[in-house]
């Protein structure tokens, strides 16, 4: 059996920096991972293709929902060309009708923008009412993987879900778990016969203070990528 993936997500130079150094096998790029991940800058995707490692980059040019309208559709197919342009490995996509379902006229569109460009299906999975057929729908799409939480807040709590989610998915894609991903229950899921793991791997840093804050450019509970999490989690699926 192969050795996991260990994906780490990060939004800033020091978390991919961390990321890396800790013994991460891929990267999920994006800016404001507190808002569950946005479209990176051009500036960071161009620092991240220097990386020794596959990076993909978030492509959400929003927070919220995965309804997308026609403006953030066109959105994206200009952040997947820069994803491209910045010689990153692959894109990270989703989105859904208002019901949950994949939106797969969307999904083919930006698929279809991004086809030289490895392809994940994010958390917006998570939503769709109907697993197995959201799961077909990505295989017929030609994504690689799915990250999933088993459409729980935290992947600890959809143990249930990912065991279905992976029995339907045969092999026939990747089936990647997320969300409360951490060294002390990676087993867990790698016992379930996941292949790969997904996680911030991140602890929060003391505020800054002073006029910056003082002045709203700080946000109150930040985090940062650290390295000896990334370290820890790699030990724990190798183990």
């Amino acid at each position: 059996m192969p050795e996991p993936i260990l994906e780490i997500c990060v939004d800033d130079a020091a978390g991919l920096a961390a990321a890396i150094s800790g013994g991460a096998d891929r990267i999920e790029l994006c800016s404001s991972l507190a808002l569950g991940g946005l479209t990176p800058t051009p500036g960071l995707m161009a620092l991240a293709a220097t990386s020794p490692i596959p990076v993909y980059a978030m492509i959400r040019p929003r927070a919220g929902d995965f309804v997308f309208s026609r403006d953030d559709v066109a959105t994206m197919e200009t952040d997947i060309d820069a994803a491209r342009s910045a010689g990153l490995s692959g894109v990270v996509l989703g989105a859904t009708h208002p019901d949950g379902r994949l939106d797969t006229a969307i999904l083919e569109r930006l698929v279809t923008r991004a086809s030289d460009l490895g392809l994940t299906l994010h958390r917006a999975f998570d939503l769709a009412p109907d697993f197995p057929a959201a799961i077909d729908t990505a295989i017929d799409l030609g994504f690689e993987r799915i990250l999933t939480s088993g459409g729980a807040p935290r992947a600890i709590d959809g143990r249930d879900a990912l065991r279905t989610i992976i029995a339907h998915a045969a092999g026939r894609i990747a089936i990647m778990a997320g969300s409360g991903i951490t060294a002390d229950n990676a087993e867990i899921f790698l016992a379930l016969g996941l292949t790969d793991l997904h996680a911030s791997a991140s602890r929060p840093i003391e505020t800054p203070t002073g006029r910056a804050a003082d002045l709203g450019y700080v946000a109150p509970g930040m985090k940062r990528t650290d390295v000896e999490l990334v370290a820890a989690l790699k030990r724990a699926m190798t183990a």
